[in-house]
């Protein structure tokens, strides 16, 4: 398979998570014999810097060619003013907005391994699996804005139809996990939660009468995801309290570099991202959890690429790192030595490759951050580990579809001259995307269209019934 794969690192830490991310999905590639078209955009601070906005035309363009996107963080107390009129956390929503990703799926799953990293009892975290559904493009954070000397306002706004949509995908995957579903609003105060409510009644009573809904208070959720979080199955509420809620339910899992999450709309097209931020303080240290990246990786190779069988490997290799203890320092138990955010994705790719090679050299590492506008990099291999030459494209224009005739290439450096791969491979890893490396040529994704048909629900059940 050939997938083009938008990368968007951010600020903070995002562009070490990604990397790791990135590596994983390099292994994938050499693996199951597909190759990824990677192109990296700005967004956040980091595009605020070089072009004044927290999302450029160049950067929401790159990304609706794309057949996935992949996202770092956002961020930090270099923007943090909150009289400035550009602020980076406007690119988060712009890209969501401008893709008409209205569904954000967070999956939170407890690891035995990580019992000890949560400040809950082991006994109140025992069978924790939740999935929490937030709609991602209504409510207050889209809603009008006013400030107006010593008053301010923010207009929170849903539609009939857009209650619908988000329910709908909500209890479609409810219908495919244990068929209960949970509404969480504020009806009592709320008039967007009244007409939540009454939608969401009305939505699972005529079709998915098969499905378990209750409804809880925002409040009362919040305390009952803390005092009997197994409870819980598939949870379905609006922007903010999405929002709010899933930081609180990281905690189940021991740290928010656990978590990931997928940004989903009508077609196959989605943004992946972890749900932390871009933790400033121990940016460039080394030290970050690349987890949920390389999670929110698998849910990439999931949803918009229907890579299950890739999807279930990435994932499992997490969970084998774990298990064999390797943890970065949000996780590691008192007295316990962590690793660095490298030997946590070294330990991902030694279990994905089986323990039969060894982890990507450190000048294989695909490049990420800082991010120039337009950079595209293809992940393949030649059949070895060992990094080969790179092909790197700046240009932000679109790929150039690959001439049908091959052509001989030199093998680069650690390559051995001959190629084990298909013919219609690319014998590629990125030792680097800034320097000297030279511009060759590229493919241009010839990924299947997106299958707007196909609901949401039915690719994220497919991954449940798997196990995953």
């Amino acid at each position: 398979m050939r997938a083009a794969i938008t990368v968007l690192p951010g600020d903070g830490i995002g562009p070490e998570v990604v990397r790791e991310a990135l590596r994983v999905l390099a292994a994938v590639a050499e693996k199951w014999r597909h190759t990824f078209s990677i192109g990296e955009a700005l967004i956040g601070g980091a595009a605020i810097d070089q072009t004044g906005t927290a999302l450029p035309p160049e950067t929401l363009a790159t990304a609706r060619e794309a057949d996935a996107v992949l996202l770092g963080a956002v961020g930090g107390p270099k923007w943090d003013d909150p009289r400035a009129k550009v602020r980076p956390e406007q690119g988060l929503l712009a890209v969501r907005k401008g893709l008409g990703l209205y569904a954000n799926l967070r999956p939170v799953k407890v690891n035995e391994k990580l019992l000890h990293a949560s400040p809950l009892r082991p006994e109140v975290l025992a069978g924790v699996d939740v999935l929490v559904v937030r709609e991602l493009t209504g409510g207050i954070y889209f809603g009008d804005k006013l400030r107006d000397g010593d008053r301010a306002s923010d207009m929170c706004v849903y539609t009939v139809a857009e209650v619908e949509r988000i329910v709908r995908i909500a209890a479609g995957i409810a219908r495919g996990r244990r068929k209960k579903l949970c509404s969480v609003d504020k009806a009592n105060v709320l008039e967007t939660s009244r007409l939540w409510r009454e939608v969401t009644v009305r939505v699972c009573q005529q079709e998915f009468p098969d499905v378990a809904l209750s409804h809880m208070l925002v409040d009362a959720c919040a305390m009952q995801l803390i005092r009997k979080p197994a409870d819980f199955d598939v949870i379905v509420t609006e922007n903010m309290f999405g929002d709010i809620l899933t930081d609180e339910a990281s905690m189940l899992t021991g740290s928010m570099g656990m978590l990931p999450s997928a940004s989903l709309g009508e077609g196959k097209r989605g943004l992946y991202e972890p749900i932390h931020g871009s933790a400033p303080d121990i940016a460039g240290k080394g030290i970050a959890n690349p987890y949920a990246t390389i999670l929110s990786a698998a849910l990439l190779l999931r949803h918009s690429l229907g890579l299950e069988a890739e999807a279930a490997a990435v994932e499992a290799a997490v969970s084998s790192a774990i298990d064999a203890g390797v943890l970065t320092a949000d996780l590691v138990a008192g007295g316990g030595k962590p690793v660095s955010t490298t030997a946590a994705g070294d330990a991902v790719l030694s279990a994905l490759a089986g323990g039969a090679r060894a982890a990507l050299p450190s000048a294989a590492r695909p490049p990420v951050g800082p991010a120039r506008q337009g950079s595209t990099v293809l992940l393949g291999f030649r059949g070895s580990l060992e990094p080969c030459r790179c092909f790197v494209r700046r240009s932000p224009s679109p790929l150039p579809a690959r001439s049908p005739r091959r052509r001989r290439r030199r093998p680069g450096p650690g390559c051995s001259g001959t190629s084990r791969t298909r013919p219609d491979s690319v014998p590629l890893i990125a030792p680097t995307i800034r320097g000297s490396a030279r511009a060759a040529r590229s493919m241009q994704s010839d990924f299947p269209p997106s299958d707007p048909s196909r609901a949401v629900a039915e690719s994220v059940n497919e991954g449940e019934r798997d196990g995953n």
